[in-house]
Protein backbone atom coordinates (compact mmCIF):
# COMPACT_ATOMS: atom_id res chain seq x y z
CA UNK A 1 0.00 0.00 0.00
CA UNK A 2 1.45 3.17 -0.93
CA UNK A 3 1.97 6.40 1.53
CA UNK A 4 -0.86 8.23 -0.13
CA UNK A 5 -3.44 5.18 0.33
CA UNK A 6 -2.02 4.57 4.05
CA UNK A 7 -2.91 8.21 4.36
CA UNK A 8 -6.15 8.28 3.08
CA UNK A 9 -7.23 5.16 5.11
CA UNK A 10 -5.98 6.90 8.14
CA UNK A 11 -7.74 9.90 7.08
CA UNK A 12 -10.86 8.14 6.95
CA UNK A 13 -10.18 6.36 10.21
CA UNK A 14 -9.27 9.58 12.24
CA UNK A 15 -12.88 11.06 11.01
CA UNK A 16 -14.84 8.08 12.97
CA UNK A 17 -12.83 9.36 16.20
CA UNK A 18 -14.80 10.85 18.84
CA UNK A 19 -14.04 14.39 19.06
CA UNK A 20 -10.93 15.30 21.44
CA UNK A 21 -7.63 16.19 21.33
CA UNK A 22 -6.45 12.79 20.43
CA UNK A 23 -8.98 12.96 17.03
CA UNK A 24 -7.16 16.50 16.71
CA UNK A 25 -3.75 15.14 17.19
CA UNK A 26 -4.12 12.63 14.52
CA UNK A 27 -6.09 14.71 11.53
CA UNK A 28 -2.98 17.21 12.40
CA UNK A 29 -0.32 14.66 11.56
CA UNK A 30 -1.96 13.67 8.76
CA UNK A 31 -1.97 17.43 7.46
CA UNK A 32 1.88 17.56 7.69
CA UNK A 33 2.34 14.44 5.99
CA UNK A 34 -0.16 15.79 3.32
CA UNK A 35 1.70 18.97 2.71
CA UNK A 36 4.86 16.93 2.81
CA UNK A 37 3.62 15.05 0.12
CA UNK A 38 2.43 18.10 -1.96
CA UNK A 39 -1.21 16.36 -1.63
CA UNK A 40 -3.63 19.44 -1.92
CA UNK A 41 -6.52 17.12 -2.64
CA UNK A 42 -5.88 15.53 0.77
CA UNK A 43 -4.58 18.42 2.50
CA UNK A 44 -7.69 19.71 1.50
CA UNK A 45 -9.91 17.14 2.89
CA UNK A 46 -8.06 16.32 5.64
CA UNK A 47 -8.31 20.19 7.10
CA UNK A 48 -11.84 19.99 6.74
CA UNK A 49 -12.00 17.49 8.99
CA UNK A 50 -9.68 19.27 11.08
CA UNK A 51 -11.98 22.55 11.08
CA UNK A 52 -14.87 20.29 11.97
CA UNK A 53 -12.87 18.97 14.81
CA UNK A 54 -11.77 22.12 16.08
CA UNK A 55 -15.61 23.54 16.00
CA UNK A 56 -16.98 20.86 17.77
CA UNK A 57 -14.54 20.30 20.49
CA UNK A 58 -12.94 23.37 22.44
CA UNK A 59 -11.02 26.55 21.02
CA UNK A 60 -12.88 27.11 17.98
CA UNK A 61 -10.49 29.89 16.75
CA UNK A 62 -7.82 27.57 15.98
CA UNK A 63 -9.82 26.96 12.72
CA UNK A 64 -8.72 30.16 11.22
CA UNK A 65 -5.65 28.67 9.80
CA UNK A 66 -6.72 25.24 8.33
CA UNK A 67 -9.85 27.50 6.84
CA UNK A 68 -7.50 30.05 5.24
CA UNK A 69 -5.69 27.26 4.00
CA UNK A 70 -8.29 25.65 2.35
CA UNK A 71 -9.93 29.14 0.97
CA UNK A 72 -6.22 29.89 -0.92
CA UNK A 73 -6.20 26.45 -2.12
CA UNK A 74 -9.73 26.73 -3.87
CA UNK A 75 -9.28 30.16 -5.24
CA UNK A 76 -5.79 28.50 -7.20
CA UNK A 77 -7.47 25.89 -8.89
CA UNK A 78 -11.27 25.64 -8.36
CA UNK A 79 -10.72 22.55 -10.82
CA UNK A 80 -9.65 20.39 -8.14
CA UNK A 81 -12.52 20.68 -6.13
CA UNK A 82 -17.15 19.94 -6.20
CA UNK A 83 -20.00 21.69 -5.55
CA UNK A 84 -19.77 20.24 -2.20
CA UNK A 85 -16.51 21.40 -1.25
CA UNK A 86 -17.55 25.00 -2.53
CA UNK A 87 -20.89 24.83 -0.63
CA UNK A 88 -18.95 23.82 2.72
CA UNK A 89 -16.48 26.22 2.20
CA UNK A 90 -19.22 28.78 2.34
CA UNK A 91 -20.45 27.47 5.56
CA UNK A 92 -16.70 27.45 7.31
CA UNK A 93 -16.16 31.30 6.00
CA UNK A 94 -19.23 31.69 8.22
CA UNK A 95 -17.69 29.65 10.91
CA UNK A 96 -14.23 31.35 10.68
CA UNK A 97 -15.93 35.26 10.65
CA UNK A 98 -18.06 34.03 14.07
CA UNK A 99 -15.01 32.35 15.66
CA UNK A 100 -13.13 36.05 14.49
CA UNK A 101 -15.25 37.83 16.43
CA UNK A 102 -15.47 35.70 19.57
CA UNK A 103 -11.69 35.69 20.31
CA UNK A 104 -9.26 38.52 20.60
CA UNK A 105 -6.63 36.60 19.55
CA UNK A 106 -7.65 37.59 16.33
CA UNK A 107 -7.13 41.74 15.07
CA UNK A 108 -10.45 43.61 14.51
CA UNK A 109 -8.97 44.37 10.75
CA UNK A 110 -8.61 40.70 10.20
CA UNK A 111 -12.17 39.86 11.41
CA UNK A 112 -13.13 43.26 9.02
CA UNK A 113 -11.90 41.54 5.87
CA UNK A 114 -13.20 38.49 6.15
CA UNK A 115 -16.69 39.62 6.60
CA UNK A 116 -15.61 41.89 3.23
CA UNK A 117 -14.46 38.95 1.34
CA UNK A 118 -17.12 36.74 2.83
CA UNK A 119 -20.02 39.18 0.77
CA UNK A 120 -17.96 40.10 -2.19
CA UNK A 121 -18.41 36.30 -2.95
CA UNK A 122 -21.87 36.10 -2.24
CA UNK A 123 -22.33 39.16 -4.37
CA UNK A 124 -20.24 37.96 -6.85
CA UNK A 125 -22.32 34.10 -6.84
CA UNK A 126 -25.88 35.99 -6.72
CA UNK A 127 -26.93 34.96 -3.22
CA UNK A 128 -29.10 36.03 -0.97
CA UNK A 129 -27.21 38.34 2.06
CA UNK A 130 -28.90 37.28 4.60
CA UNK A 131 -26.26 35.37 6.17
CA UNK A 132 -23.70 38.14 5.54
CA UNK A 133 -26.62 40.99 7.29
CA UNK A 134 -26.78 38.38 10.56
CA UNK A 135 -22.92 38.44 10.66
CA UNK A 136 -22.18 42.61 10.26
CA UNK A 137 -25.69 42.61 12.96
CA UNK A 138 -23.80 40.77 16.04
CA UNK A 139 -20.23 42.28 14.63
CA UNK A 140 -21.44 45.81 15.18
CA UNK A 141 -23.48 44.70 18.63
CA UNK A 142 -20.16 43.06 19.87
CA UNK A 143 -18.18 46.04 19.13
CA UNK A 144 -20.97 48.26 20.83
CA UNK A 145 -22.13 50.10 17.83
CA UNK A 146 -25.91 49.60 18.89
CA UNK A 147 -26.96 51.81 16.25
CA UNK A 148 -25.40 50.40 13.40
CA UNK A 149 -26.62 46.93 14.50
CA UNK A 150 -30.35 47.89 14.33
CA UNK A 151 -29.63 48.81 10.68
CA UNK A 152 -28.04 45.29 10.24
CA UNK A 153 -30.56 43.62 12.44
CA UNK A 154 -33.47 45.59 10.01
CA UNK A 155 -31.93 43.91 6.89
CA UNK A 156 -31.00 40.89 8.26
CA UNK A 157 -34.74 39.75 9.26
CA UNK A 158 -36.33 41.29 6.19
CA UNK A 159 -33.81 39.77 3.58
CA UNK A 160 -34.58 36.50 1.34
CA UNK A 161 -33.23 33.23 3.12
CA UNK A 162 -31.33 30.72 1.07
CA UNK A 163 -29.28 27.75 1.35
CA UNK A 164 -26.55 29.46 3.18
CA UNK A 165 -28.52 31.01 5.88
CA UNK A 166 -28.65 29.92 9.38
CA UNK A 167 -30.90 27.61 10.95
CA UNK A 168 -34.99 29.30 10.46
CA UNK A 169 -34.78 27.50 14.27
CA UNK A 170 -31.93 29.34 15.69
CA UNK A 171 -32.55 32.89 13.91
CA UNK A 172 -35.13 34.20 15.74
CA UNK A 173 -32.98 32.93 19.37
CA UNK A 174 -29.83 34.94 18.12
CA UNK A 175 -32.33 37.88 17.10
CA UNK A 176 -33.55 38.25 20.82
CA UNK A 177 -30.14 37.46 22.31
CA UNK A 178 -29.07 40.98 20.79
CA UNK A 179 -32.86 42.70 21.62
CA UNK A 180 -32.65 41.44 25.11
CA UNK A 181 -29.17 42.79 25.33
CA UNK A 182 -30.25 46.27 24.12
CA UNK A 183 -33.00 45.98 27.35
CA UNK A 184 -36.02 45.25 24.70
CA UNK A 185 -37.31 42.76 26.45
CA UNK A 186 -41.27 42.51 24.98
CA UNK A 187 -39.95 42.26 21.92
CA UNK A 188 -36.91 39.69 22.42
CA UNK A 189 -39.88 37.79 23.62
CA UNK A 190 -42.15 37.90 20.80
CA UNK A 191 -39.22 37.14 18.39
CA UNK A 192 -38.57 34.01 20.15
CA UNK A 193 -42.33 33.20 19.82
CA UNK A 194 -42.26 31.22 16.95
CA UNK A 195 -40.05 28.92 17.94
CA UNK A 196 -41.84 28.46 21.95
CA UNK A 197 -45.32 27.62 19.69
CA UNK A 198 -43.03 24.94 17.33
CA UNK A 199 -44.23 27.10 14.28
CA UNK A 200 -40.20 27.24 14.08
CA UNK A 201 -37.11 24.53 15.88
CA UNK A 202 -33.79 22.51 15.46
CA UNK A 203 -32.54 20.09 17.31
CA UNK A 204 -30.88 22.83 19.84
CA UNK A 205 -34.99 24.47 20.09
CA UNK A 206 -36.45 25.14 22.26
CA UNK A 207 -33.89 25.00 24.78
CA UNK A 208 -32.11 28.00 23.24
CA UNK A 209 -34.89 29.88 21.99
CA UNK A 210 -35.83 29.26 25.96
CA UNK A 211 -32.35 30.56 27.48
CA UNK A 212 -32.16 33.55 25.36
CA UNK A 213 -35.27 35.45 27.48
CA UNK A 214 -34.64 34.08 30.74
CA UNK A 215 -34.10 37.66 31.86
CA UNK A 216 -36.30 39.21 29.75
CA UNK A 217 -39.03 37.20 31.46
CA UNK A 218 -37.93 38.31 34.97
CA UNK A 219 -37.35 42.29 34.19
CA UNK A 220 -41.12 41.73 32.42
CA UNK A 221 -42.59 40.11 35.54
CA UNK A 222 -43.28 36.64 34.14
CA UNK A 223 -41.78 35.28 37.06
CA UNK A 224 -43.52 32.00 36.75
CA UNK A 225 -42.47 31.24 32.73
CA UNK A 226 -38.74 32.63 33.92
CA UNK A 227 -38.64 29.65 35.96
CA UNK A 228 -40.07 27.20 33.73
CA UNK A 229 -37.75 27.94 30.92
CA UNK A 230 -34.55 27.83 33.18
CA UNK A 231 -35.84 24.57 34.45
CA UNK A 232 -36.71 22.91 30.74
CA UNK A 233 -33.59 24.52 29.53
CA UNK A 234 -31.04 23.83 31.85
CA UNK A 235 -31.99 19.86 32.06
CA UNK A 236 -30.91 19.88 28.92
CA UNK A 237 -27.59 22.52 28.83
CA UNK A 238 -26.16 20.65 31.77
CA UNK A 239 -25.13 17.38 29.91
CA UNK A 240 -24.23 18.75 26.86
CA UNK A 241 -20.62 20.52 26.24
CA UNK A 242 -21.06 22.49 23.60
CA UNK A 243 -24.04 24.35 25.49
CA UNK A 244 -20.69 26.42 27.55
CA UNK A 245 -22.29 29.22 26.01
CA UNK A 246 -25.99 29.58 27.40
CA UNK A 247 -24.62 28.97 30.78
CA UNK A 248 -23.59 32.39 31.83
CA UNK A 249 -27.71 33.35 31.34
CA UNK A 250 -28.51 30.23 33.61
CA UNK A 251 -25.68 31.94 36.17
CA UNK A 252 -27.86 35.20 35.56
CA UNK A 253 -31.19 33.97 36.04
CA UNK A 254 -30.35 32.61 39.57
CA UNK A 255 -28.48 35.49 40.45
CA UNK A 256 -31.07 37.74 39.77
CA UNK A 257 -34.14 35.63 40.94
CA UNK A 258 -32.74 34.88 44.21
CA UNK A 259 -31.68 31.09 43.52
CA UNK A 260 -28.38 31.41 45.17
CA UNK A 261 -27.77 27.41 46.14
CA UNK A 262 -29.04 26.98 42.96
CA UNK A 263 -26.59 29.39 40.91
CA UNK A 264 -23.61 28.34 42.89
CA UNK A 265 -24.29 24.35 42.53
CA UNK A 266 -24.44 24.78 38.29
CA UNK A 267 -21.33 27.61 38.93
CA UNK A 268 -19.76 24.61 40.19
CA UNK A 269 -20.85 21.49 38.28
CA UNK A 270 -19.49 23.60 35.14
CA UNK A 271 -16.34 25.38 36.53
CA UNK A 272 -13.97 23.03 35.20
CA UNK A 273 -15.60 23.80 31.80
CA UNK A 274 -14.33 27.28 31.77
CA UNK A 275 -10.65 25.92 31.75
CA UNK A 276 -10.96 24.93 27.85
CA UNK A 277 -14.17 27.50 26.80
CA UNK A 278 -14.98 26.99 23.11
CA UNK A 279 -14.53 30.76 22.80
CA UNK A 280 -13.08 33.44 24.82
CA UNK A 281 -16.30 35.50 24.92
CA UNK A 282 -18.50 32.93 26.32
CA UNK A 283 -15.63 32.23 29.11
CA UNK A 284 -15.57 35.92 29.92
CA UNK A 285 -19.40 36.00 30.18
CA UNK A 286 -19.56 32.83 31.85
CA UNK A 287 -17.41 34.84 34.31
CA UNK A 288 -18.69 37.36 35.01
CA UNK A 289 -22.03 35.66 35.71
CA UNK A 290 -20.43 32.93 38.14
CA UNK A 291 -18.92 36.20 39.76
CA UNK A 292 -22.75 37.91 40.15
CA UNK A 293 -23.52 34.63 41.68
CA UNK A 294 -20.83 34.61 44.39
CA UNK A 295 -21.19 38.37 45.33
CA UNK A 296 -24.75 37.91 45.68
CA UNK A 297 -24.31 34.37 47.57
CA UNK A 298 -22.26 35.56 49.95
CA UNK A 299 -24.28 38.96 50.39
CA UNK A 300 -27.57 36.38 51.21
CA UNK A 301 -25.16 35.08 53.68
CA UNK A 302 -24.21 31.96 52.21
CA UNK A 303 -20.73 30.08 53.06
CA UNK A 304 -20.10 27.19 51.00
CA UNK A 305 -16.99 25.52 49.45
CA UNK A 306 -16.93 24.99 45.97
CA UNK A 307 -14.09 22.38 43.99
CA UNK A 308 -12.02 24.07 41.69
CA UNK A 309 -10.48 21.31 39.54
CA UNK A 310 -6.76 21.26 38.95
CA UNK A 311 -5.58 22.52 35.27
CA UNK A 312 -2.04 22.76 33.79
CA UNK A 313 0.24 23.86 36.64
CA UNK A 314 -3.13 24.99 38.68
CA UNK A 315 -3.74 22.32 41.86
CA UNK A 316 -7.59 21.17 42.33
CA UNK A 317 -8.36 23.56 45.37
CA UNK A 318 -11.77 24.11 47.56
CA UNK A 319 -12.49 27.69 47.55
CA UNK A 320 -14.77 29.44 49.76
CA UNK A 321 -17.51 31.87 47.75
CA UNK A 322 -15.72 35.59 48.05
CA UNK A 323 -12.37 33.73 46.74
CA UNK A 324 -13.92 32.08 43.64
CA UNK A 325 -15.80 35.29 43.01
CA UNK A 326 -12.67 37.00 43.30
CA UNK A 327 -10.97 34.74 40.45
CA UNK A 328 -14.07 34.96 38.43
CA UNK A 329 -14.13 38.59 38.23
CA UNK A 330 -10.31 38.48 37.40
CA UNK A 331 -11.17 36.93 34.72
CA UNK A 332 -13.79 38.33 33.25
CA UNK A 333 -12.09 42.36 33.36
CA UNK A 334 -9.18 40.08 31.97
CA UNK A 335 -11.01 38.88 28.74
CA UNK A 336 -13.03 42.06 28.37
CA UNK A 337 -10.26 44.17 28.46
CA UNK A 338 -8.38 41.98 25.85
CA UNK A 339 -11.73 42.49 23.53
CA UNK A 340 -11.79 46.14 24.25
CA UNK A 341 -7.73 46.60 23.65
CA UNK A 342 -8.25 44.84 19.80
CA UNK A 343 -11.89 46.60 19.38
CA UNK A 344 -10.50 50.11 20.12
CA UNK A 345 -13.24 50.49 22.50
CA UNK A 346 -14.85 49.77 26.30
CA UNK A 347 -17.76 48.20 25.35
CA UNK A 348 -17.25 45.20 26.44
CA UNK A 349 -15.47 46.17 30.11
CA UNK A 350 -18.73 47.95 29.85
CA UNK A 351 -20.99 45.74 29.70
CA UNK A 352 -19.63 42.98 32.10
CA UNK A 353 -19.76 46.13 34.53
CA UNK A 354 -23.27 46.52 34.22
CA UNK A 355 -23.59 42.31 34.86
CA UNK A 356 -21.87 43.17 37.55
CA UNK A 357 -23.65 45.57 39.31
CA UNK A 358 -26.75 43.95 38.61
CA UNK A 359 -29.49 43.53 41.86
CA UNK A 360 -31.68 40.18 42.51
CA UNK A 361 -35.86 41.07 41.54
CA UNK A 362 -37.59 41.94 44.23
CA UNK A 363 -40.06 39.23 44.56
CA UNK A 364 -39.97 35.60 45.17
CA UNK A 365 -39.66 33.08 42.19
CA UNK A 366 -40.21 29.45 42.63
CA UNK A 367 -38.88 26.70 40.22
CA UNK A 368 -41.03 23.91 39.14
CA UNK A 369 -39.89 20.33 40.33
CA UNK A 370 -36.78 19.56 38.10
CA UNK A 371 -37.62 16.33 36.19
CA UNK A 372 -37.57 13.88 34.75
CA UNK A 373 -34.70 12.51 36.97
CA UNK A 374 -31.35 11.67 35.48
CA UNK A 375 -31.56 8.02 36.48
CA UNK A 376 -35.12 7.14 35.02
CA UNK A 377 -35.99 5.49 37.90
CA UNK A 378 -39.92 4.87 37.55
CA UNK A 379 -41.66 5.19 41.07
CA UNK A 380 -42.50 1.90 43.41
CA UNK A 381 -46.57 2.30 42.98
CA UNK A 382 -48.23 4.80 40.50
CA UNK A 383 -50.47 7.37 41.68
CA UNK A 384 -54.03 6.83 42.92
CA UNK A 385 -57.20 8.78 43.04
CA UNK A 386 -59.35 11.05 41.12
CA UNK A 387 -58.90 10.81 37.28
CA UNK A 388 -55.33 8.81 37.03
CA UNK A 389 -57.32 5.91 37.93
CA UNK A 390 -60.15 6.43 34.89
CA UNK A 391 -59.43 4.28 32.46
CA UNK A 392 -60.09 5.81 28.66
CA UNK A 393 -59.56 4.98 24.84
CA UNK A 394 -56.25 6.02 23.83
CA UNK A 395 -55.98 10.15 22.72
CA UNK A 396 -53.43 12.19 21.71
CA UNK A 397 -54.25 14.86 23.56
CA UNK A 398 -53.51 12.75 26.61
CA UNK A 399 -50.35 12.27 25.50
CA UNK A 400 -49.75 15.80 24.95
CA UNK A 401 -51.54 16.39 28.32
CA UNK A 402 -48.41 14.37 29.74
CA UNK A 403 -45.76 16.05 28.11
CA UNK A 404 -46.74 19.41 29.17
CA UNK A 405 -46.90 17.82 32.69
CA UNK A 406 -43.40 17.06 32.29
CA UNK A 407 -42.47 20.41 31.16
CA UNK A 408 -41.24 19.01 28.00
CA UNK A 409 -41.67 21.11 24.64
CA UNK A 410 -43.62 18.69 21.94
CA UNK A 411 -44.34 19.55 17.39
CA UNK A 412 -47.66 18.43 16.97
CA UNK A 413 -47.27 17.71 13.01
CA UNK A 414 -50.10 17.59 10.04
CA UNK A 415 -50.23 14.00 10.46
CA UNK A 416 -51.24 13.74 14.22
CA UNK A 417 -47.85 12.34 15.20
CA UNK A 418 -46.55 14.13 18.30
CA UNK A 419 -42.49 14.66 18.10
CA UNK A 420 -40.34 15.41 21.17
CA UNK A 421 -36.91 16.62 21.14
CA UNK A 422 -34.80 14.77 23.94
CA UNK A 423 -31.13 15.08 23.96
CA UNK A 424 -29.20 13.21 20.65
CA UNK A 425 -32.92 11.50 20.11
CA UNK A 426 -35.96 12.37 18.65
CA UNK A 427 -39.13 10.70 19.71
CA UNK A 428 -42.56 10.78 17.94
CA UNK A 429 -45.56 9.44 19.08
CA UNK A 430 -48.90 8.41 16.78
CA UNK A 431 -51.99 5.73 17.03
CA UNK A 432 -51.95 3.53 15.19
CA UNK A 433 -54.60 0.31 14.62
CA UNK A 434 -58.44 0.33 13.16
CA UNK A 435 -59.49 1.66 16.29
CA UNK A 436 -56.40 3.61 17.28
CA UNK A 437 -55.93 1.68 20.15
CA UNK A 438 -52.02 1.27 19.61
CA UNK A 439 -49.54 3.52 20.89
CA UNK A 440 -46.66 3.60 18.94
CA UNK A 441 -43.02 5.37 20.03
CA UNK A 442 -40.49 5.61 17.44
CA UNK A 443 -36.83 7.09 18.87
CA UNK A 444 -34.80 8.03 16.35
CA UNK A 445 -31.29 8.80 16.91
CA UNK A 446 -29.22 12.17 16.14
CA UNK A 447 -26.04 10.48 15.55
CA UNK A 448 -25.53 9.01 11.67
CA UNK A 449 -23.09 5.99 10.85
CA UNK A 450 -21.36 5.39 7.75
CA UNK A 451 -23.15 3.10 5.60
CA UNK A 452 -19.93 1.08 5.29
CA UNK A 453 -20.86 0.10 9.27
CA UNK A 454 -23.45 -1.75 8.38
CA UNK A 455 -21.93 -5.11 10.23
CA UNK A 456 -21.25 -2.85 12.69
CA UNK A 457 -24.45 -1.24 13.38
CA UNK A 458 -26.76 -4.67 13.25
CA UNK A 459 -23.79 -5.74 15.49
CA UNK A 460 -24.70 -3.20 17.87
CA UNK A 461 -28.89 -3.48 17.43
CA UNK A 462 -28.44 -7.24 17.99
CA UNK A 463 -26.32 -6.85 21.27
CA UNK A 464 -28.93 -3.74 22.30
CA UNK A 465 -32.24 -5.88 21.70
CA UNK A 466 -30.67 -8.68 23.73
CA UNK A 467 -29.89 -7.14 26.67
CA UNK A 468 -32.55 -4.52 26.83
CA UNK A 469 -36.26 -4.75 27.11
CA UNK A 470 -36.62 -1.75 25.78
CA UNK A 471 -36.56 -0.05 22.59
CA UNK A 472 -36.08 -2.39 20.08
CA UNK A 473 -33.23 -1.34 17.61
CA UNK A 474 -33.03 -1.86 14.61
CA UNK A 475 -30.97 -0.08 11.07
CA UNK A 476 -31.93 1.72 8.34
CA UNK A 477 -29.75 2.49 5.43
CA UNK A 478 -30.88 5.52 3.76
CA UNK A 479 -29.37 4.63 0.13
CA UNK A 480 -27.12 7.75 0.14
CA UNK A 481 -24.31 6.50 2.61
CA UNK A 482 -25.71 7.05 6.05
CA UNK A 483 -26.85 4.42 8.87
CA UNK A 484 -29.71 5.71 10.80
CA UNK A 485 -30.38 3.73 14.56
CA UNK A 486 -33.69 4.05 15.65
CA UNK A 487 -35.81 2.37 17.63
CA UNK A 488 -39.45 1.90 18.83
CA UNK A 489 -41.92 0.99 21.81
CA UNK A 490 -45.51 -0.40 20.53
CA UNK A 491 -48.01 -1.03 22.82
CA UNK A 492 -51.36 -2.48 22.58
CA UNK A 493 -54.14 -0.19 24.47
CA UNK A 494 -57.33 -2.20 23.05
CA UNK A 495 -58.75 -2.02 27.00
CA UNK A 496 -57.85 1.79 27.25
CA UNK A 497 -55.51 3.58 29.74
CA UNK A 498 -55.51 6.15 32.83
CA UNK A 499 -53.61 8.90 33.22
CA UNK A 500 -51.20 7.22 35.80
CA UNK A 501 -50.66 4.42 33.30
CA UNK A 502 -49.50 6.24 30.20
CA UNK A 503 -47.15 8.83 32.16
CA UNK A 504 -45.54 5.24 32.93
CA UNK A 505 -45.60 4.08 28.80
CA UNK A 506 -44.09 8.04 28.73
CA UNK A 507 -41.40 7.37 30.51
CA UNK A 508 -40.22 4.33 29.58
CA UNK A 509 -40.08 5.81 26.23
CA UNK A 510 -37.88 8.66 26.70
CA UNK A 511 -35.56 7.06 29.54
CA UNK A 512 -33.99 4.13 27.42
CA UNK A 513 -34.64 5.89 24.06
CA UNK A 514 -32.64 8.64 25.26
CA UNK A 515 -30.05 6.06 26.59
CA UNK A 516 -30.18 4.35 22.86
CA UNK A 517 -28.90 7.44 21.38
CA UNK A 518 -26.01 7.92 24.31
CA UNK A 519 -25.12 4.52 23.75
CA UNK A 520 -24.91 5.33 19.47
CA UNK A 521 -22.64 8.57 20.57
CA UNK A 522 -20.64 6.26 22.47
CA UNK A 523 -19.59 4.01 19.62
CA UNK A 524 -16.31 4.37 18.09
Amino acid sequence: MSEQSELVEALDEARELPDGDGKIAELERIVAHADAAADVRLGFDARFALIDAYNNHTERWRMLPPFGWCLAAFDRDPSLFDDWDAEMLRWYHKWAIAALRSTPRVGLAQTQAAMDDLERRFRTQGRSLQAVYNLRCRIADHLGDEAQARQWLTRWQGARRDENSDCAGCDPSRQAELLAGWGEWEEAVRTVEPVLTGTLGCAEQPEKALTTVLVAYLRLGRYDEAAQAHVRAYRRHRHERDAFPFLAEHLRFCALSGQHERGLEILGTHLGWLDRPYDDSSAMEFAAAGALVCRLAGEAGLEVSIHRPEYGDRPATDLSVAALGAQLLTTAQELAGRFDARNGSSHQSGRMAAWLAERPIDAEVTLPVDEPPDDWAMPDALPSGSRQDLVEPLRMGAIIRELEGRLDHYLLYDDGTVGVQWGRTLIQFEQLGEAKEILHARIIVERRLPADRLAEAYEFCNSWNHDRLLPKAYVHDTGEGELIIAGEVTTDLEHGVSASQLAALVNATIGPGAALAEAVADLP
